[in-house]
């Protein structure tokens, strides 16, 4: 392969300003060790001076380890009025404490003159400053050059002088932003050969980034035409989430490289964690998945009767690109039991469970799975529910409990006060029966106390389990307020975290089911670790 590409992700900084698309510091955290594993670079956590949730988000991943992503923190150049030691922003870009400091700042004249209102002298000034100021507390110092082809075609040499300010600064990486998303693939070639013979001629060290919007539907092109032209780092978003259209979609970005231009970058090694990945980012967004994106669309690999299905079965290349597998997709023949077969023996295998490629119980599975999916079931974030659905259909799950019946009573006494909420189950554990009740704060919140109230008795290790989350999303609209809802469920004890999932037209009904699974799992969980003592 030829030289690496550095990938540098924004989703949990630039991808969170998406209409509806909002992230709790957990969920970045989460979002954090899914691109550590994809292989992902650098990954920008937020703007710890603009945004009090980035700046928890740093404070959370200081103790935490990954494996070989480096974070960054985003921040302005300095207000004019503030000397650098005593500007705000930038002593919130230190105290989070990142390797990695990027910093934006301007190149098109009317930004400096109309947005900022100083003068373009002021302006390259600021930007010098503020990066020879952070370089001590960096290992690193990136430039993010904002509005940068728009600046060049207005002025190029103010654009120009203003990079070339940033690099005496301290700057290392260079990144060419499309902030407006304008920019056509034949015009991004000559601008990019032109800022390589202005700087970086004779500068062998300094890297050349590439930052690009979806305005005009070429984030991706722009972004890969600009590797052709000798950039080294990309900057995009997961699934391509950002503002008004969107950024560079890092999960076509990152396949192309690989499999199309055989270009080398660190996620090579990890590509097919790219279509679980998309799906977390999805799940923690509370956001509908894309079923038509390229590469880990649900019908990027999907095949649907006559001549297609049958020319795929023969040779897969005469309908797909690349094998939907590299990329952790599946191949789905919409009308035949092959769905989702090479994928169902994966997860037996990681979870220790016998099933072979010819074994009649894995079309039983296949089958439950599909049902569960036409219901509106998804699993990739919630893989507790479907471990347990894999081991029930192997008959190897054992019931731990029999719930006969619940009940929600939610009262509005007065209405400047908040409503009660109480719960009262009944189950079974063996020969018992436990009639119990509880209150809480919501009515998943008090059917989740009670049940465990009732259970604790015969298995205390449930003292130790939290509900961390809760995530609602109707799954069609077609029918207002009759429509069918997911629930996904994040549970958590002193060791691990795991999610699972219900759908019902009734959202206690859906709730109710993701929190057995989440019961159950744990106490799976904990009978295999007793096995094993």
């Amino acid at each position: 392969m030829t030289p690496s590409v550095e990938i540098y992700d924004t989703t949990l900084r630039d991808g969170t300003q998406a209409e509806n698309f909002n992230l709790s510091a957990e969920d970045k955290i989460r979002i954090t060790f899914a691109l550590d594993e994809l292989g992902i670079d650098c990954i920008e956590g937020g703007w710890p001076g603009a945004n009090p949730k980035s700046a928890d988000y740093f404070n959370l991943i200081k103790g935490k380890t990954l494996r070989h992503a480096r974070i960054a923190a985003f921040g302005a150049t300095r207000h004019i009025r503030h000397k650098p030691h005593k500007d705000p922003n930038l002593q919130a870009l230190i105290a989070a404490e990142t390797p990695i400091i990027t910093i934006f700042g301007k190149s098109w004249p009317i930004h400096v003159t109309d947005a900022l209102q100083i003068t373009l002298a002021e302006n390259l000034g600021i930007i010098e400053d503020t990066l020879s100021y952070l370089k001590e507390y960096a290992d690193r110092l990136i430039y993010d050059a904002e509005h940068f082809f728009d600046g060049f075609k207005h002025d190029q040499e103010y654009a120009l002088t203003t990079l070339e300010h940033a690099v005496r600064g301290g700057a290392t990486t260079i990144v060419l932003c499309d902030t407006n998303g304008g920019t056509l693939p034949h015009e991004l070639a000559p601008i990019i050969e032109t800022v390589k013979k202005r700087l970086a001629a004779n500068n062998d060290a300094l890297k050349l980034g590439i930052h690009t919007h979806n305005d005009a539907e070429s984030a991706v092109a722009n972004s890969l035409i600009a590797v052709e032209h000798g950039i080294k780092h990309i900057q995009g978003t997961i699934n391509g989430f950002g503002e008004r259209c969107g950024n560079a979609n890092l999960t076509s970005i990152i396949p192309a490289l690989i499999f199309k231009m055989k270009r080398a970058c660190t996620a090579a090694d990890h590509i097919e964690q790219l279509y679980k990945t998309s799906r977390l980012v999805n799940e923690m967004a509370n956001l509908p998945h894309n079923r038509y994106q390229p590469y880990v669309g649900e019908s990027a690999f999907a095949h649907k009767g006559g001549i297609h299905v049958s020319a795929v079965q023969r040779n897969p290349l005469t309908y797909e690109h690349i094998a939907p597998e590299q990329v952790g997709n599946n191949r789905r023949i919409l009308v035949s039991e092959q769905s989702g077969r090479a994928n169902i023996l994966h997860k037996a295998q990681k979870w220790g469970l016998t099933l072979k490629q010819d074994d009649p119980l894995l079309a039983s599975i296949i089958s439950e799975l599909k049902d569960k999916e036409n219901q509106g079931y998804t699993y990739e974030a919630a893989e507790a529910s479907f471990e347990l659905l894999m081991r029930g259909a192997l008959g190897l799950q054992r019931k731990f409990f029999r719930v006969d019946g619940f009940r929600v009573m939610n009262n509005k006494y007065r209405m400047d006060q908040p409503p009660l909420t109480e719960a009262t189950i009944r189950l079974y554990v063996g020969g018992n029966e436990v009639h119990t009740a509880s209150m809480g704060d919501g009515p998943v919140n008090a059917l989740d106390r009670a049940m465990r109230k009732a259970l604790t008795r015969f298995y205390p290790c449930l003292e130790e389990m939290e509900l961390m989350d809760y995530k609602v999303r109707v799954l069609s609209g077609e029918h207002g307020t009759e429509a069918k809802v997911r629930v996904l469920v994040e549970s958590a004890d002193k060791d691990c975290h795991w999610r699972t999932v219900g759908v019902s037209v009734n959202i206690i009904e859906a709730s109710w089911q993701a929190l057995v699974d989440s019961v159950n799992f744990k106490l799976m969980k904990e009978e295999h670790h007793d096995a094993t003592r």
